[in-house]
């Protein structure tokens, strides 16, 4: 989900091309893969010898976990957990930089002229004291919640599963998803991908945000419709955006969503993007291959029910 480790555009990373993937998932036992790696089911029809498939990454939207299942039974493994804090720290940045228009002011002190432009540009909002809605309260959003707690923030959240426990140990409410953005002044996404999350933010749903609310998304970009959130931005229903995933990534630097000066964008899943995080990242996809191949469990199986396919057995 949220902040995932992904390709980087520019020249330096890439997904490879698709021959490359044939050729892999023709002749090895094993491969880690990332976020930008689509691995669909014709890709994994060409598994003659694949036994895993690793990773980099907490979402595995990615991957055809049913194709991968289906064929012989090829584990999915993929890296949890470990970025849960720097995707929190992110979330907890991004409603600052909005609520202080820090990204505008920079903006403005670089242009120059910015004391001519004083007065109401650079009024933003309080965080104190503020009411911060989480829409999905897995484990970045319980991270979140902590943090927020902090800035002795109001914390209300909807998940598809309750959590009463974690309810009681952070003081927070649970609310109906259509509560939760009422009342909120800052909503945040970080809710799991999944056909039923698509769009769940949409026209409808963005119209019940308050006027001077925020809205910001760190788990995937079709949670929210783009097209409904330019709209909302347009016409005001919404005080502004931060995001950290988009629909279509790498987002074009012509789009519609880079024209507002209330709007924060990052390059794509820079959520875990932390030295710490990468690398425990990369120890458990490489300790999730190895653990299969010497007939060991992994760390984090996104595919359990493929233990009764294919009984773990020592392939190295």
């Amino acid at each position: 989900m949220e902040g995932d480790g992904g390709p980087m555009w520019g020249g330096r990373q890439a997904s490879p091309p698709r021959e490359v993937w044939i050729d892999v998932f023709k002749n090895c036992t094993g491969a880690i893969v990332t976020l930008g790696d689509i691995i669909d089911r014709s890709l994994i029809n060409e598994a003659d010898k694949l036994f895993i498939i690793s990773t980099y990454s907490v979402g595995v939207d990615h991957i055809d976990v049913k194709a991968a299942t289906e064929k012989g039974g090829i584990y999915v493994t993929h890296t949890p957990e470990v970025l849960v804090e720097a995707v929190a720290d992110l979330a907890m940045g991004l409603l600052i930089a909005l609520a202080r228009k820090i990204v505008l002011g920079d903006k403005l002190i670089r242009e120059g002229g910015i004391y001519d432009k004083w007065g109401g540009w650079l009024l933003g909002s309080e965080v104190h004291g503020a009411t911060l809605g989480i829409i999905g309260l897995g484990n970045i959003g319980t991270a979140l919640a902590r943090r927020a707690k902090a800035f002795d923030m109001k914390v209300i959240y909807w998940s598809r599963t309750r959590k009463p426990h974690i309810e009681f140990a952070l003081g927070i409410e649970y609310r109906p998803l259509e509560s939760v953005l009422t009342e909120s002044d800052f909503v945040v996404i970080t809710v799991a991908a999944t056909p039923e999350t698509r769009h769940l933010i949409n026209e409808e749903r963005l119209r019940l945000m308050k006027k001077t609310a925020y809205l910001i998304n760190v788990a995937r970009g079709d949670i929210v419709d783009t097209n409904a959130l330019v709209k909302a931005l347009k016409e005001g229903w919404i005080a502004g955006a931060a995001l950290d995933v988009y629909e279509e990534e790498p987002l074009p630097s012509t789009h519609e969503l880079t024209k507002f000066d209330n709007v924060v964008l990052t390059p794509p899943h820079i959520g875990s993007a932390t030295y710490e995080t990468r690398e425990r990242m990369a120890e458990v996809a490489v300790r999730n291959l190895i653990n299969v191949l010497m007939g060991k469990r992994p760390l984090y199986l996104a595919n359990p029910e493929v233990l009764s396919i294919r009984p773990l057995q020592a392939l190295i």
